[in-house]
């Protein structure tokens, strides 16, 4: 306590109050904020190789969990967390196997289309000339080009074993440690919610959105597979099943996963039937891939994924750039987890779901202060009896 200076009749003076220090400007703490941003951001783009697979992993337990719970009231739940594993297990492998024999089988046909594609090539450059444009340089080209030199640019991307069987392995292992501590994950839950319910509160929103979002992408993926499947085969397409493949998990990338899976099988409709079978390929992909990804789907989606088409965008493109290929089929879970984080969490950041929101609410379904009510008159009250005044002291 500090000591305090007697005036001059012997008494002493207040204490001044020392003067509150002036908050930091807000400027500054925006700049703090981004540089922060930026440095964790540049961490996880190091360490995507991990992060990735372990949300992948986290992911697809959170997916299964409710078929553990479900074992969970009839078996031990250890035993159910085991089964719940073996199922995600066999679902990664069918995952990676299928994918595995749709790109085998293309590296093994498109070569034997190496006469088709030169001939395309060079009624390009003939339509390019008649334009005008010179024809050195692109016939220069063409003489190097076939679809064997085409597949050069693709099979570093469908053929890097290494890379893909670390994800693999990474993915794997995830899920087994996952598995094993989710048999306490509510009890956990519990112990933060009496301290954090608002938090806990976002963590279920998140794993209910994740959830119902992979459920119904992947149904709508296999109807959408088969739908496409159907159209090529009565089309005349090679590799329908192929191109069936590519469509379910092109599903899964949010905006221009449609594109990816249009271009291959339109490729080689045309150089197999010409432009005819290409024209329809496109159509048929444009009318079945419009009518169940943005009609139907988003019924069933509901509240999942509940960001704008320019918010799913910005995240895909996003995402890529940080945790790379893996990221193009996270974008949106990752996205989900930001917004659990950073929005619902913290309920000064509420106002921030109206402008990401796909379904904003509105204005006149927000609360209405209550109405004042006439106060009903109180009854009368007797009045008090007045005080007997005291006698007083002698």
């Amino acid at each position: 306590m500090e000591p305090t200076t007697p005036d001059a009749a012997g008494e002493p003076l207040a204490k001044e109050p020392t003067p509150a220090k002036a908050p930091m400007p807000r400027f500054v703490l925006i700049c703090l904020g981004l540089a922060g941003l930026a440095v964790f951001l540049y961490f996880v783009r190091d360490l995507s190789s991990i992060i990735a697979p372990v949300f992948l992993g986290l992911n697809l337990m959170i997916v299964a969990y409710p078929l553990q719970l479900l074992l969970a009231r009839r078996i031990h739940r250890y035993l159910a967390a085991v089964i719940t594993l073996v199922v995600v297990l066999a679902l990664i492998l069918v995952f990676f196997g299928a994918t595995t024999w749709a790109a085998t089988e293309l590296l093994r046909e498109l070569p034997l289309y190496n006469r088709e594609f030169t001939e395309l090539w060079a009624e390009v450059i003939g339509l390019l000339g008649s334009v005008g444009i010179s024809q050195s340089m692109l016939l220069d080209q063409l003489r190097q080009i076939d679809a064997s030199n085409v597949m050069s640019f693709v099979s570093p991307l469908l053929g890097n074993l290494t890379s893909v069987m670390s994800v693999l392995v990474t993915v794997v292992m995830t899920v087994f440690f996952l598995a094993m501590d989710s048999t306490q994950i509510r009890r956990r839950l519990a112990s933060i919610k009496a301290d954090n319910p608002r938090f806990t509160e976002a963590i279920v929103t998140f794993s209910r959105g994740v959830r119902r979002y992979w459920v119904v992408t992947t149904v709508f993926g296999l109807i959408v597979a088969l739908l496409d499947v159907a159209a090529l085969a009565i089309i005349g397409v090679p590799l329908v099943w192929v191109w069936g493949v590519l469509a379910f998990l092109t599903n899964y990338i949010p905006n221009i996963g449609f594109v990816i899976g249009l271009v291959p099988p339109a490729l080689l409709a045309l150089l197999e039937g010409g432009p005819g079978p290409a024209l329809a390929v496109v159509a048929a992909y444009s009318l079945l891939n419009f009518s169940v990804q943005s009609i139907i789907q988003p019924k069933f989606t509901g509240e999942a994924v509940g960001v704008t088409a320019t918010m799913s965008f910005l995240s895909l493109l996003f995402w890529y750039w940080v945790l790379g290929w893996l990221g193009a089929l996270l974008a949106l879970p990752a996205t989900l987890l930001l917004k659990a984080l950073l929005v619902d969490a913290d309920p000064r950041a509420s106002w921030i779901n109206i402008l990401i929101s796909s379904r904003p609410p509105r204005p006149d379904s927000r609360k209405k202060p209550a109405q004042v009510q006439k106060a009903a008159p109180e009854p009368a009250q007797e009045p008090e009896p007045e005080a007997k005044p005291r006698a007083e002291a002698p």
